[in-house]
């Protein structure tokens, strides 16, 4: 088991240094010089005195090589540049946004887990009747509802006809956490609505696969009660499919959380890291995607190593 952790872990160091080398690559790829394309505005053509200061400010006049070796020196001390924009450290600005995206998912998460794989266990005990029709009919339409439109409509109905909870918003759970959560619980549900779906319909499929196993069969024939088998033998060996989808759904919204970041108009990261990108903010774009594409990364070893603790079989 230790052997497995070791190497999983490895495996992830190195897969998050090749992310954070074509990150830093990404730059040169981009045909023209990156100096002028970054002060490029509407067209016009940047002095040519500003594009020399950034290149030295970017460190672009230096060969490609003593560039890498100093972005590395640098993602190892934790300094990740600073803005543009404002010239607020890169890091900072991470810092303050990123809990409030990963709240979001997290709350997300947990609904879906709460809805999803209940539904799922029923759907699949009871495969082809009514509830089993009925749940797999609304799961299908979950999924095809764009989530900017549940959120809109979301907004329409309970913030502006019957006007139980606010349009959208942010307030720091320290300075109100009744307000806090007001705010919270929209979003969540937004992302929920498809995300639940994902998981009934994993769960519903892995339940109905387990229900046919021999040592399913075995269980019951033993005079082992319902419930047990249920929770020992259906539930926990139909969980790691739904682990991996859940890591994998997960780490897709620490960036694609943007629609709902900007319909309830939530401070999070995915929405700042377009506001970046519209601005030509080098720096933050490079941090964003290296700090989302590092977590993506480690979400999924936590996944592994969560399918190793569900599955014995991946122990050995």
């Amino acid at each position: 088991m230790l052997t497995y952790i070791v190497k999983r872990t490895f495996a992830a160091i190195l897969l998050a240094l090749a992310v954070a080398s074509i990150v830093f690559l990404a730059l040169y790829l981009v045909p023209g010089d990156p100096a002028v394309l970054l002060l490029s505005s509407g067209g016009v053509e940047p002095p040519a005195a500003a594009v020399e200061a950034l290149r030295v400010e970017l460190g672009l006049d230096r060969p490609i090589y003593v560039q890498y070796f100093a972005f590395l020196g640098d993602l190892l001390q934790g300094d990740l540049g600073r803005s543009f924009s404002n010239g607020s450290t890169v890091l900072s600005t991470i810092a303050t946004r990123l809990p409030r995206t990963l709240e979001l998912i997290a709350f997300a998460t947990v609904l879906s887990l709460t809805i999803g794989i209940p539904a799922g266990l029923i759907a699949a005990m009871r495969q082809g009747q009514a509830v089993d029709r009925f749940l797999s009919f609304m799961a299908s339409i979950q999924m095809s509802l764009p989530i900017f439109v549940i959120g809109t409509a979301m907004i329409y109905i309970f913030a502006l006809r019957l006007g139980l909870v606010p349009a959208g918003g942010y307030v720091p759970f320290s300075q109100d956490p009744g307000r806090h959560m007001v705010l919270l619980l929209m979003p969540s549900i937004a992302i929920a609505v498809g995300f639940s779906a994902i998981v009934f319909r994993m769960s519903r499929a892995t339940v109905a696969s387990v229900l046919t196993k021999d040592w399913v069969r075995t269980a019951r024939s033993k005079g082992i009660s319902e419930r047990r088998v249920l929770t020992w033998h259906i539930v926990r060996n139909a969980l790691g499919p739904v682990a991996t989808i859940v890591g994998l759904e997960m780490g897709s919204l620490l960036g694609g959380s943007v629609l709902v970041e900007y319909v309830f108009n939530w401070p999070g990261l995915s929405g700042f890291l377009v506001t970046a990108i519209e601005t030509r903010d080098y720096p933050q774009i490079r941090g964003t995607v290296l700090v989302v594409a590092t977590l993506f990364i480690f979400l999924n070893l936590l996944v592994d190593l969560l399918y190793m603790v569900l599955d014995p079989r991946v122990r050995n």
